[in-house]
């Protein structure tokens, strides 16, 4: 009984803290996207193209041409893909819109954006600001797209120029 009495005359005691309403929400800041969730989909959508770009250079720059190698495999599943009427969309989807997809959602997960009207917390003029929470697998994940998305569209230029 004694113990009880003391927390109760504890509890009596404590001080609560105030909470302005005004402030609280710039306070929190969300992410639109969870940064975890977003890495791990971003290398599910990393690791197709990365994969189909070493199989290109395997089998360029190996000279071994086995039939039942996986770089051959891919290489001549991608090929025969391009040289289908319905079906030649499919490797521009994988070495760009996947990489592009993959910048969006880290994207949104590590950049948060504040805007503030003007008010007596902020002054009289209004402020924007946008912050960049550093998240080093959704950056490299960012700039591993970029390179891949990059390196296609570089190869598509190259490819399609005509010297005449």
């Amino acid at each position: 009984m004694k113990d009880q009495d003391e927390f109760l005359k504890q509890m009596e005691n404590l001080k609560v803290p105030e909470v302005n309403p005004n402030e609280h929400p710039r306070m929190v800041k969300m992410a639109i996207m969870n940064a975890g969730r977003s890495a791990a989909l971003g290398v599910w959508l990393v690791v197709v193209p990365c994969y189909f770009l070493l199989c290109v250079f395997m089998y360029y720059f190996s000279h071994i041409r086995v039939g039942s190698s996986w770089f051959v495999a891919m290489f001549t599943l991608m090929s025969s893909l391009d040289k289908t009427p319905y079906i030649d969309f499919l490797g521009p989807i994988i070495m760009v819109v996947l990489p592009i997809i993959c910048i969006i959602i880290n994207s949104l997960a590590i950049i948060h954006v504040d805007f503030q009207k003007a008010g007596p917390q902020t002054g009289k003029v209004p402020e924007f600001s946008i912050t960049i929470k550093i998240k080093i697998w959704n950056i490299l994940l960012i700039l591993l797209s970029l390179a891949i998305v990059g390196i296609f569209i570089g190869y598509v230029m190259t490819e399609n120029i005509s010297v005449g």
